[in-house]
């Protein structure tokens, strides 16, 4: 697993085992899922913290914090995103008539 540059967010290159039906080596869809829940509320923690510390009048620049602020705001609306199309495949699947 490497991060995407930038985001710090986790890029999980595609697995040619997965789409044979083999086993995901990296764990579940569950565990990817935390996973990427984890890094997210990482991402906040340390914008809370260099926004504290700006506050407090620590030795961080606002521009810094801007952009942490930033990566943590666009991590979420991604996750919101996964989210919304998990619930949506969910109520699709709940639909059907077996």
């Amino acid at each position: 697993m490497t991060n995407i540059s930038g985001l710090g967010m986790p890029y999980f290159p595609p697995d040619p085992t997965a789409v044979k039906g083999g086993a995901d080596a990296s764990g579940s869809f569950g565990d990817v899922l935390k996973s990427a829940i984890h890094s997210v509320d990482d991402l906040q923690g340390s914008a809370n913290a260099q926004i504290s510390n700006l506050i407090q009048g620590g030795g961080t620049d606002v521009h810094n914090v801007m952009i942490a602020v930033e990566k943590a705001d666009v991590a979420f609306q991604l996750m919101m995103q996964v989210r919304n199309k998990i619930v949506s495949a969910y109520q699709d699947i709940e639909k059907m008539q077996f």
